[in-house]
């Protein structure tokens, strides 16, 4: 496995489309992202994140169950 720098929140926020941070905080706080605490920070790997992005916009576009 390569190594791969973490993005801080503020990184992570641009990633995502341009959230703001604290609401990056917040969703990795409760668990709504994959994410890292160190410290008193939350730290974030991009391909998790780019994961979770593909599953996110998978799950908007399935049709409901009949």
């Amino acid at each position: 496995m390569a190594f791969e720098p973490l993005l801080s929140d503020v990184e992570a926020a641009l990633f995502l489309g341009g959230l703001h941070p604290k609401t990056v905080q917040r969703m990795a706080r409760r668990g709504q992202l994959p994410a890292y605490r160190i410290g008193r920070y939350w730290r974030f790997r991009a391909s998790e994140l780019d994961e979770w992005l593909r599953v996110q916009s998978r799950c908007q576009s399935d049709p409901p169950a009949q």
